[in-house]
């Protein structure tokens, strides 16, 4: 489980380090935004089910992987542009990833159920949201695509299953690939949620 964390971490600072190559920021700039992208869903759980000090704070490889992974992506973005379709099917990996860890984690510390689907989701989407955030850009996940409700779907099967008492480990595979298999077919197909309709206004 820690070496899969790592690279959900490392995949989401890759994310956010490409968005602020993108903004031409500097050095630390691409950086700090890589980490926070990274750990930032995992830091707000940690705070929200009070498991503080926040893992990401106490535990130095993922500090680690996130930083260097961001340096790299610094140094390397063109090369890595190139790889968008691998980096799109890897954030979708993470994202279901941290979307069933991080309703476990809630799950493990006596978070009520649909307080523990939420924190699922806050895990899965909260680096995004902070990423888009910081880089002056509406966060994705509020206005199109098929992201946070996948992620939501995902948290909600394995916490359903630990309160049936099923074991944990068939539980989590199918809620990994199934926010995984949702996130890309909704890529393939350009899936993305409803948007009201805005009627033109005359005169």
């Amino acid at each position: 489980m820690l070496v899969l964390d790592l690279i959900g971490v490392a995949v989401f600072a890759a994310s956010g380090a490409s968005a602020a190559v993108a903004k031409r920021l500097d050095l630390f700039g691409v950086v700090f935004i890589g980490m926070v992208t990274a750990l930032g869903g995992g830091v707000v759980r940690d705070v929200v089910i009070g498991a503080v000090p926040p893992l990401a704070f106490t535990d130095w490889e993922y500090v680690t992987t996130a930083a260097v992974t961001s340096l790299a992506m610094f140094w390397l973005h063109p090369q890595v542009d190139r790889l968008r379709r691998t980096m799109l099917v890897l954030d979708a990996a993470g994202l279901g990833l941290f979307s069933v860890v991080g309703a476990l984690k809630g799950v493990d510390h006596g978070v009520p159920m649909v307080g523990a689907i939420l924190v699922g989701m806050i895990t899965g989407i909260g680096g995004g949201v902070l990423r888009d955030v910081l880089t002056k850009e509406i966060p994705v996940v509020l206005h199109r695509e098929i992201y946070a409700s996948a992620s939501l779907l995902g948290a909600a099967v394995i916490v359903a299953s630990t309160h049936f008492g099923l074991a944990k480990q068939v539980p989590m595979t199918i809620a990994i690939v199934l926010v995984f298999g949702l996130r890309l077919l909704s890529l393939y197909r350009r899936w993305s949620a409803p948007t009201p309709r805005v009627g033109s206004t005359s005169g």
